[in-house]
């Protein structure tokens, strides 16, 4: 006797509706299950035979051959363990095959028959619900997860004797679970830049980089407060939108990484690798590749201290995702795309000693800065927007008890110029003056006679690159954004070319 179960499996952020098809016929005694399975698939024979009989069952003692369709994408993981076992009770007669035809179902089973959570819950019930499925069945653990979807019935599981009895008294709808909290909330615990004394050049251009959505890189002396700065860089970032919460949560989900599996993230991520990192840890990887630290920096903040201590190879991949926002992992069975809209913030000393252009402590050969400087490439800098430095702080800046801007000023005049870019690109699909192509520069970054002429003498003289003079005219876009000024001004375009200034004084 043969009888299908809908389940879902991940392929990236996203999941995809398989059907677990499970036929039972007389021969030799065999379990096995074929559709590209892997090992944690492969394993669930001996998860799934144990927990049907320690739930009091029988486990059927005929030639048992479970299909995972469609059969050329390489399943992973242990999510197909309680369809797979309902199927089997299914097949062996213990319950109607009818039943769960409306229903997807995804959980991990304990031997004991308990259902255990699974990693990507939201993604698989959003492609469930797509698919016209009305009902799915998840772990009890991951129910607040999946009730953050509307429109479908979530049937939490605790184990499967539980399920088991409920269909067959056909009392499970009294159990779907509807979450209680209803509305999205923003999480506001942040670090306060009145925390930060000083350094208001640096603070300025953090402001730039939040309201124009801009890479940055800070090079400084040890102690000047660069990671101080950048820590506090998302307390003046708007909040997240519910799409781009939904986004972030389904990344961190099919990562397992979510903190509460109940919890949309409501938080703006702040990731900050280690310089130890491998290329594969930050883009992603695997066999089956799961989300790197660009992934999940996605709408957020991706720090890396210490810049030049990264190894280049690492840094070089960055290149592509900065300009596209998004990662392609290519391996043997397929390619994974995953997004990586992500604003850069690097930090770095000039010098292996620290103190290169700053009195005479650096002790630092001319060889080893230069060594040091060149670990940075031209093309990798030149798609960072701005370039600040952060000097040494003195004792009247540090002593001084006078209140510092708090972070929610900031913020003001960044939700501000965020609420303007809004209005000007409603009708060009992007969001920020970083994300204008050559095309919509010419339309919305228009300079007058002497912007032009002073644009064309820094052009000349600092020799830039195209894709930095169009960076300069980005930045000046949103200076003048937050001044509120319709158009780019002298003054707007005098300010940002110095945020374009320190690669040619430290790394050149």
């Amino acid at each position: 006797m043969m009888s299908k179960i809908k389940s879902c499996a991940l392929l990236g952020i996203d999941s995809y509706i398989v059907d677990t098809e499970i036929d039972i016929s007389m021969g030799m005694v065999a379990f096995d299950i074929v559709g590209l399975p892997d090992s944690a698939v492969k394993e669930s024979k001996e998860r799934v035979r144990t927990a049907i009989r320690n739930s009091g069952f029988l486990f059927p003692q005929k030639r048992l051959t479970v299909n995972l369709a469609p059969a050329d994408i390489r399943k992973e993981g242990p999510s197909f363990d309680l369809p797979i076992a309902l199927g089997i009770l299914c097949s062996s007669g213990v319950l109607d095959k009818d039943m769960f035809e409306d229903f997807a179902v995804t959980g991990e089973l304990s031997l004991d028959g308990s259902v255990k959570p699974v990693n990507g819950v939201l993604s698989m019930v959003y492609e469930s619900l797509s698919k016209g499925i009305k009902n799915i069945i998840v772990p009890f653990d991951n129910k607040n997860e999946a009730a953050l979807v509307s429109g479908i019935n979530i049937y939490p599981a605790k184990n499967l004797q539980e399920i088991i009895n409920d269909f067959q008294n056909s009392t499970y709808s009294k159990k779907f679970y509807t979450s209680e909290k209803t509305e999205y909330e923003e999480e506001t615990e942040y670090l306060d830049f009145a925390d930060v004394k000083g350094q208001e050049n640096v603070k300025r251009a953090l402001e730039i980089a939040a309201a124009g959505r801009h890479n940055i890189l800070i090079i400084g002396p040890p102690g000047s407060g660069k990671t101080m700065l950048a820590k506090r860089l998302p307390s003046i970032m708007p909040p997240l939108t519910f799409e781009e919460s939904i986004d972030i949560t389904k990344i961190y989900s099919v990562s397992g990484l979510l903190k509460d599996k109940g919890v949309l993230v409501t938080k703006r991520p702040f990731r900050a690798p280690h310089h130890t990192i491998s290329p594969s840890a930050l883009t992603g990887g695997g066999s089956i590749p799961k989300p790197g630290e660009i992934s999940l920096a996605h709408n957020g903040v991706l720090f890396l201290d210490e810049l030049p201590e990264f190894p280049r190879n690492v840094l070089e991949i960055m290149r592509q995702p900065l300009e596209d926002r998004t990662v392609t992992i290519s391996r043997v069975n397929g390619k994974i795309t995953y997004p990586s809209d992500f604003m850069l913030l690097a930090a770095m000393n000039p010098c292996p000693c620290g103190y290169y252009g700053y009195g005479d402590k650096c002790k630092c050969s001319e060889n080893k800065i230069r060594q040091y400087l060149g670990r940075i490439s031209g093309p990798l800098l030149d798609r960072i927007d701005i370039n600040i430095e952060a000097s040494p702080v003195n004792f009247n800046q540090i002593s001084n008890t006078k209140k510092q801007e708090s972070s929610e000023d900031i913020k003001k005049r960044v939700m501000k110029a965020h609420a303007i870019q809004a209005e000007r690109y409603k009708d060009e699909n992007i969001l920020f003056n970083s994300q204008l192509s050559p095309n919509q520069i010419e339309k919305y970054c228009k300079l007058d006679d002497a912007s032009l002429k002073f644009m064309k003498q820094a052009f000349e003289k600092m020799n830039l690159s195209a894709r930095a003079y169009h960076k300069i005219l980005k930045m000046a876009r949103t200076a003048a954004d937050l001044a509120g000024e319709e158009n780019i001004k002298l003054e707007h375009l005098a300010e940002v070319i110095r945020y374009r200034n320190l690669d040619r004084k430290f790394l050149l």
